[in-house]
């Protein structure tokens, strides 16, 4: 199956193996998916959760009510999200401010957590849906892609200058391709820092300590308050960077069978199938995976070969092989890199270096997902693992404690989990009927 990447600011269409259904047993063997029903936990401030106000944030996973009884699919935006029926319908609900629920631009706020049929696809049989922080995108199951929502840095890639779609609209760019077929990767949006491969120039992107000088611990207020002016002054300066509106051929993949592809808030991760691993974009917290320098995409190096990866805002996760000559059966674990303030790279060590999170060496992951400054795992028995930041109940826990190590989440003894997606501070699971 074949999946859309929706960060902040730019996309990605290539064929991918989504691991979070097929290592549960929704998709192995060449089964059709299996269904079940959606639970949420974490910040409902936007009502991402799906709970009705004046419901709070929720500190455990939550059922989430009105939905069609069979989902085979969910996604996480930032702060809104998405499930695909069983019929092959999409249902929205959360933040609505750029229309990403596909409901028009003007529903009351109060009305953002209930769940909805997305409006003008009726005509569509949905396979995959995919969401950021301001855009929704879905793939029929004839290959079609449709997106909407507002994104004034090309993020739709409906043409130039297309910065709206209140109801989802066909992505005519790909109307050649079956996006669930022909295996290869286009990206459009802004593409700053290499981050879209070299369709523009590639520049250095100064760290924070840069920035600021080299006087300061990493962890410190000083350094924190640096962070946030940078973020600030990108912010300000991307009307003048450079914008790809419609889907073009990342040239650094046009030779690679592509196996898996995702997208952070400024960075991007593909990997090949041959297990090489590329990175590019911003590197301000080290989620590149080496030290600051060019930000284009180049080779990530490590000690096992990944095969699916989870990017967000400051880190990035990759889902390896790590079984040995000799060893029976296959052996998978965790790699971890970047901004850690939280725990959220689940170990101790050099943040900039990919390293395993030796807490789950255990156990078999088919699932990986990562939040603003959490993390979130799932095993073939269809268990959850959370940790990083707890703020809002995001690590489903029953507290908002910080967790430096993967936790599970008991109170989802007895059933099985079949997906799991991480947003940035909140969280969907999909778990079997």
């Amino acid at each position: 199956m074949l999946s859309l990447l929706l960060p902040r600011t730019r996309a990605f269409a290539s064929r991918r193996l989504l691991s979070s259904l097929a290592g549960a047993g929704g998709g192995s063997g060449g089964g059709a998916p299996r269904a079940g029903s959606v639970y949420a936990f974490g910040d409902n401030s936007h009502g991402a959760v799906g709970q009705p106000p004046p419901a709070s944030d929720a500190y455990v996973p939550t059922p989430v009510p009105s939905l069609p009884p069979s989902v085979s699919a969910v996604a996480a935006g930032h702060y809104h999200s998405l499930a695909v029926s069983a019929d092959g319908e999409v249902w929205s609900w959360g933040r609505n401010d750029e229309g990403q629920l596909g409901r028009g631009l003007h529903s009351p706020r109060n009305t953002w957590s209930n769940t909805e049929q997305v409006r003008g696809l009726e005509n569509v049989q949905v396979r995959a849906v995919s969401a950021s922080g301001v855009v929704s995108a879905a793939i029929g199951s004839d290959g079609s892609l449709w997106v909407w929502g507002r994104s004034k840095r090309g993020q739709l890639g409906l043409g130039k200058d297309i910065v709206e779609a209140a109801v989802p609209s066909r992505v005519e760019a790909l109307a050649s391709y079956d996006v669930a077929k022909d295996g290869k990767l286009f990206g459009w949006g802004y593409s700053e820092n290499g981050r879209l491969g070299e369709m523009v120039q590639s520049t250095r992107a100064p760290s924070a300590e840069e920035y600021m000088g080299k006087t300061v611990d990493k962890y410190s207020s000083s350094m924190m308050e640096a962070v946030e002016k940078m973020v600030e002054d990108k912010i300000r300066s991307e009307d003048n960077m450079p914008i790809i509106w419609e889907p073009s051929l990342i040239h650094e993949a046009s030779h690679h069978e592509v196996s898996d592809v995702s997208c952070g808030l400024d960075h991007s991760l593909i990997i090949f199938s041959d297990g090489v691993l590329l990175s590019g974009g911003d590197n301000t917290y080290g989620q590149l995976g080496r030290k600051p320098g060019l930000s284009k995409l180049l080779p990530v190096h490590m000690s096992y070969k990944p095969f699916s990866v989870s990017a967000s805002v400051g880190h990035s996760l990759a889902l390896c092989h790590t079984s040995t000559e000799g060893t029976s059966g296959v052996e998978t674990g965790i790699l971890s890199w970047g901004w850690n303030c939280s725990s959220q790279l689940g170990r101790p060590g050099q943040d900039d270096v990919p390293t395993l999170v030796n807490c789950l060496s255990e156990e078999k992951l088919v699932s990986v997902s990562a939040g603003r400054v959490h993390s979130v795992a799932l095993t073939s028995k269809g268990e959850v693992w959370t940790w990083g930041s707890g703020r809002n109940g995001r690590l489903g826990l029953g507290s908002s404690i910080d967790e430096a190590e993967p936790c599970l989440v008991d109170t989802l003894e007895g059933v099985q989990v079949l997906q799991v997606a991480a947003a940035m501070d909140h969280n969907l699971l999909l778990v079997a009927e």
